[in-house]
């Protein structure tokens, strides 16, 4: 007699997830955060071409040091995701598929998304 076969029990918080999984765990985050933000970014720029006060407007509410953060926060989703979208596409044509090329390929998108996000921050807050 055979105990039935139940699912096993992952607990995601003790998992250790290698580097190229973060990438691409990233990747998706980022995809989600750019498609949730798109409406209000179609929006304001639809009020800050409309006249001078709507641009005056968003102009005001992105002065903001709240709404500067999160911009920085969508300059990093979108830097982000392009930099492992084009990793990805690396991967899909079997560039960097091994282990320690995909160790490196997902180091530098982290980096050079860091890189990128501090400079911004820097043009942004300065």
């Amino acid at each position: 007699m055979n105990p039935k076969l139940r699912p096993t029990y992952l607990n995601l918080f003790r998992i250790h997830l290698p580097l190229p999984g973060w990438v691409s765990i990233l990747h998706r985050v980022s995809g989600a955060l750019l498609f949730a933000a798109l409406p209000f970014g179609v929006w304001a720029l639809s009020v800050s071409l409309a006249d001078e006060a709507g641009f005056q407007r968003i102009a005001g509410w992105l002065a903001h040091p709240l709404a500067r953060l999160v911009l920085l926060g969508l300059i990093w989703a979108f830097v982000h995701h392009l930099l492992a979208g084009l990793r990805h596409l690396a991967l899909d044509v079997h560039w960097g598929v091994d282990l320690r090329h995909a160790r490196q390929t997902g180091s530098a998108v982290l980096l050079a998304t860091g890189l990128v996000t501090l400079l911004a921050a820097w043009r942004l807050f300065a």
